[in-house]
């Protein structure tokens, strides 16, 4: 038996994995341990975790990857200081220190980091380096479920790639074409996620999400920011950006073409001018992607795509791609940002370094996502019972009863089953619930329970066999990557007074008979449930179709803004305490809200700054 551990770390969203014999064991974010949302440090808590949970100690882990080269990484910073110099100084000066002390010799830092797990672990010989984008490219082609394919990948940047180009056939996978630092769709993108007034590496889907509510009037102004050939290859100009040497995503050149500063979040509301710029920038960027997608349909004739990078988070995107029928089949990774490098970079070392035999699974490798902890019902009453929780424990079938019985009576519900997700998205295992046939839903669930901007939507998890009935899509899409159009019989047409309104005034109305996930342009971002993936959460909508009709409910994740998914009982405890969640169902258990002691109430609004 051979085994790899995968690490990414020291950027954003630092994860590790354990493959034996190729198989995915385990995988996680290290944020779900520290509460600390894209926790960037070295995931000591998930190195733990997947080392308790394929028993092993670390001195017995035959290798351990890490996700990108440093020294690559070293030399676009330096090449871009001197190309771009003397500009930039002061980010140079500032970024300097940290790579000589430790990011320049990453191995002997791991190392050291790495002995703190087992001190039998004694020599790093072991340690090993993948290259940022073969990491990502191999995270989407392995587990996925094509014997050949062609991998695109988008993101900000690894050591110079932003976006990249891979051929994959079975044990094999090669970068073919590559699109290098400063010309990136993933820093243009973080680009207006500034100017809006979002965080970037985290506010990117709220981008998304707003550009629905507004006209893409400045697509010809965003034009002159970026050069886009036929092929979907580009160059961005860089009169208009800050990136390469500032401090700052974007420059007063910027703003005036624009005609604004940045939005300051702090004392600035979103305004129609920033819905339109939303809107803008997603159609700029649909645009990039389904040409680069044509072109390397036609290049190679390849019928598969798989889809990794920070860029293949853009579900709206992904489902324009999947609506152009440019390939037959696609397969996102549904951990595609950084924390996914960890699993790829092992995943590479396995198959690439060490030729091992792939064996395609008809579905996919990934376990449905669910490659986290999970807790028995031992372990779940414990930590429940030192909280102070007051909870009552039933059978599966009336566990199963009552809960769709809450769902139907449009009640808010923490749901915390099974192995956590590996990945942005809850997925059925850490998720909030609600009726999608409510129209207060949506509303209730952002400023009730996520404490979040009003607009943010919320996503359907579809049983399988009923998606065709609902959407406008009948292939998987078990990751909650593609968005699709809710079925014509399923709308209700805007009348033409509210036709008429702008921006956010158009969030009240009802547009579909699903209105809690109908997004305001009538799509949502799907999740399809198969029972044999998650049976739990299958069972729970199908009871709820049974008592509704209706064989959709509202899936998000359990938190609040600015906090991680909840990890354990005891953080789905804390979250149920400090929102507005009617009730929690967690494992064989469900609490009450109304029967927990009032002084275990938290304040959550100030417990997480807004992300």
């Amino acid at each position: 038996m051979t085994s790899i551990l995968g690490i990414s770390a020291f950027y954003h969203d630092s994860a590790a994995c354990i493959l034996k014999d190729g198989k995915i064991i385990a995988a996680a974010q290290e944020e779900r341990f520290t509460r600390k949302k894209h926790d960037p440090s070295y995931p000591y808590n998930a190195i733990e975790f997947v080392l308790e949970f394929a028993n092993l100690k670390l001195s017995e882990v035959d290798k351990i990857v890490f996700f990108e080269k440093p020294f690559l990484k070293f030399e676009r910073l330096l090449e871009t200081y001197v190309a771009f110099a003397p500009k930039g100084f002061i980010s140079f000066a500032k970024a300097m220190p940290l790579w000589i002390k430790e990011k320049l010799f990453q191995k002997n830092l791991l190392f050291n980091k790495l002995k703190t797990h087992d001190e039998k672990y004694k020599s790093d010989e072991n340690i090993f380096f993948s290259d940022h984008h073969l990491s990502h490219a191999a995270s989407a082609f392995f587990p996925s479920p094509f014997k050949e394919a062609v991998i695109l990948t988008a993101d900000g940047v690894g050591e110079w790639a932003t976006t990249t180009v891979a051929v994959g056939k079975d044990n094999n996978l090669e970068i073919k074409k590559e699109i290098h630092f400063p010309h990136s769709l993933g820093l243009l993108y973080s680009a207006f996620t500034y100017y809006t007034g979002f965080k970037v590496n985290s506010g990117e889907y709220k981008l998304m999400g707003l550009a629905p509510y507004g006209t893409p009037i400045y697509e010809n102004k965003i034009k002159e920011l970026i050069d886009i050939k036929e092929d979907g290859s580009f160059r961005l100009n860089q009169k208009y950006f800050n990136y390469a040497t500032g401090l700052t995503m974007t420059n007063e050149n910027f703003n005036n073409l624009f005609g604004q500063k940045p939005r300051n979040p702090q004392n600035e509301k979103l305004t129609q001018f920033h819905m339109d710029i939303a809107a803008s920038i997603q159609k700029v960027t649909e645009q990039i992607m389904i040409k680069l997608a044509k072109a390397i349909r036609r290049e190679y004739g390849i019928k598969n795509l798989c889809l990794a990078g920070g860029v293949a988070l853009n579900c709206v995107a992904n489902g324009k791609i999947l609506k152009e029928k440019i390939f037959e089949n696609i397969w996102i990774q549904p951990a595609a940002g950084d924390a996914g490098g960890s699993l790829g970079a092992a995943l590479a070392l396995w198959h690439i370094e060490h030729n091992n035999i792939r064996k395609v699974n008809s579905h996919d490798d990934m376990n449905g996502s669910y490659l986290g902890n999970e807790f028995s019902q031992e372990e779940i009453e414990k930590q429940l019972k030192i909280a102070g929780a007051n909870f009552e424990t039933m059978e599966y079938e009336n566990l199963i009863e009552k809960t769709s019985e809450f769902l139907s009576n449009e009640k808010a519900i923490g749901w915390f089953q099974g192995r956590m997700e590996f990945g942005p998205r809850a997925l059925g295992g850490r998720s909030i619930l609600g009726d999608p046939r409510s129209e207060k839903m949506q509303k209730n669930l952002n400023l009730k329970v996520k404490y979040r901007e009003s607009f943010r939507p919320f996503a359907p998890s579809v049983l399988r066999e009923d998606l065709y009935d609902w959407f406008d899509m009948n292939v998987d899409s078990p990751y909650m990557l593609l968005v699709a159009n809710i079925k014509q019989n399923k709308k209700i047409e805007m009348t033409e007074e509210e036709k008429k309104l702008f921006g956010i005034d158009k969030l009240n109305i009802k547009r579909s008979e699903i209105p809690a996930i109908t997004h305001v342009d009538y799509t949502a971002r799907v999740q399809t449930v198969t029972k044999n993936v998650n049976n739990r959460y299958y069972d729970l909508i199908l009871k709820f179709k049974e008592k509704t009709g209706c064989p959709v409910i509202v899936n998000t994740s359990f938190n609040v803004r600015g906090e991680p998914i909840v990890n354990s009982p005891t953080d789905a405890f804390n979250c149920f305490m400090g929102t507005e969640l009617d009730f929690l169902v967690i494992g064989n258990c469900i609490l009450d809200k109304n029967k927990q002691d009032p002084k275990l109430k938290r304040d959550y609004t100030k417990e997480f700054e807004l992300d």
